[in-house]
């Protein structure tokens, strides 16, 4: 099922860095990076290893405008500003020295992504330091400065793609993308997070499912903390397969944050890496269902950054191969984690499959909700 799989990565990327306090951490996708070599992935056939690049301020500006860009650059230079008009201050988005360029480097590794699928070199391909899908038009919000989803999926309708399925599948409401699409009706989004009533963003609710000629293409499922794998799982079942069955996309475009985990420190789901790797083959098989395969997964958020990420994501990026990974991490490579990080990784790479949440039963009335406002419009039953 599997065909050419690109990993987009440069050690530029890790320039995207907030400090040592935050708890973003570039070491979330860099690890990741080193766990796929050392697995062997990354040396498979039918992989292609693919360098990033910083993006053009015209590709960052057909999802920002250009007086944020000049903002971002001008703030990362130490220019004095009112930059809190633009989201930046203590806090989620301290500004940094060159952020403009550490998040163009981020764009562009998720467009080089795009790019690989839409020139047919790839099928598959993965931009691990990207997924920043709370970046505003003319905001830096919850950690992201440029929402590379959203300028991927732009560049992608600019190629030609007719209809795109974006699912995001992060803890915290796609945001960005959400917004920035909010009435283009070529693209189809699908956010699967902690409800808003919880935590950050607080929006993602049920009834903001578009406007004009896109109502009924945004789609949010609002889940109570809590949430284990089983009733996520069947969020991804009830909701996201038939819903991007019935939108038949030229491509899927999916946020694989990991800060669902149970272990995550920002939020409070239940989920183990069991559900990870089912949700991926969820989205694989989807994407070779309906989008002739074609599929770009980003990373996202996982604050576990050492624990949890690497084994996240390098469990992704062996999905996109086709290639079984181990029962456990090579020993090597986590007593050289621990000796540089401090973080003891747990050894297995797929968890044991948490229980139901203790709210299992309210994501069914979630469900049916979800099912109600939006069902219709993609000639679904809504009552099923």
């Amino acid at each position: 099922m599997s065909g050419t799989a690109a990993y987009v990565y440069s050690p530029e990327l890790r320039q995207y860095d907030h400090g040592p306090l935050h708890p973003l951490k570039p070491e979330r996708f860099t690890l990741a990076r080193e766990l796929s070599e050392v697995c062997g992935l990354l040396s498979a056939p039918d992989v292609l290893d693919l360098p990033a690049r910083p993006a053009r301020d015209e590709e960052i500006a057909t999802c920002h405008s250009t007086r944020y860009i000049e903002a971002v650059r001008a703030a990362g230079e130490g220019a004095p500003g009112r930059w809190e008009a633009f989201g930046f201050g203590p806090g989620d988005n301290p500004i940094f020295a060159r952020m403009h360029d550490a998040a163009a480097w981020v764009v562009g590794a998720t467009l080089e992504a795009a790019r690989a699928i839409a020139e047919g070199r790839a099928l598959h391909a993965f931009s691990p330091a990207g997924g920043l899908h709370h970046a505003m038009p003319e905001q830096a919000w919850g950690f992201c400065i440029y929402n590379d989803p959203a300028i991927a999926i732009r560049w992608l309708l600019r190629q030609g793609f007719q209809r795109v399925a974006y699912i995001d599948l992060d803890v915290h409401h796609g945001d960005g993308v959400q917004a920035i699409f909010y009435r283009e009706p070529r693209v189809l989004t699908i956010s699967i997070h902690e409800s808003g009533q919880f935590l950050f963003p607080g929006t993602g609710f049920v009834d903001e499912i578009g406007e004009g000629p896109a109502e009924g293409t945004k789609v949010n499922v609002p889940l109570p903390p809590g949430t284990a794998d089983p009733e996520w799982l069947l969020s991804i079942d009830e909701i996201v397969l038939p819903l991007v069955r019935a939108w038949r996309p030229d491509i899927l475009v999916t946020q694989l944050g990991c800060d669902t985990h149970a272990t995550d420190p920002l939020a409070h789901f239940e989920l183990s890496t069991f559900a990870y790797r089912e949700a991926y083959a969820r989205m694989h098989a989807l994407a070779h269902e309906v989008a002739g395969g074609r599929w770009l997964a980003t990373g996202g958020g996982g604050y576990q950054w050492a624990a949890v990420a690497p084994r996240a994501w390098t469990l992704a990026f062996a999905e996109m191969v086709g290639r079984e990974l181990p029962e456990t991490v090579p020993e090597a490579w986590a007593a050289s984690v621990a000796e540089r990080y401090g973080v003891d990784v747990p050894r297995p790479f797929v968890e044991e499959q948490a229980r139901p949440g203790a709210y299992a039963h309210h994501v069914r009335r979630v469900l049916q909700a979800v099912k109600a406002a939006v069902f219709r419009y993609h000639g679904l039953d809504g009552e099923s």
